[in-house]
């Protein structure tokens, strides 16, 4: 199951973090505060947490991007990413919103 994770992330200080094991995958989704016009990335959305753990589609990739943490930071993926992923509608983007991606090696 996922729970919030605080870290040294370059880009992000908290995400939601799923465990199996020692393995883990971080998930993010942005944020907007429209009194500063900034945009930050944090831990998922309450109510998305059960439903990307139970998801059928999750374990698998879940397998496949999930590692072992190197100093303190896990793989990382945005919300909408993992979405599309598992099959899920994902969230509607807003027109604040950019871009975060980890290439594939």
């Amino acid at each position: 199951m996922g729970q919030t994770y605080e870290c040294e992330h370059p880009v992000y200080s908290r995400c939601t973090l799923y465990l199996i094991g020692k393995k883990g995958l971080a998930v993010i989704q942005q944020r907007y505060d429209s009194v500063t016009k900034a945009t930050t990335w944090t831990e998922i959305d309450p109510w998305l947490i059960d439903e990307i753990y139970i998801n059928r589609n999750f374990k698998r990739y879940f397998d496949k991007m999930s590692d072992f943490p190197i100093n303190g930071i896990y793989p990382t993926v945005p919300i909408r990413k993992l979405m599309w992923a598992l099959r899920m509608k994902p969230l509607e983007k807003d027109i604040w919103e950019t871009v975060f991606d980890r290439p594939s090696v």
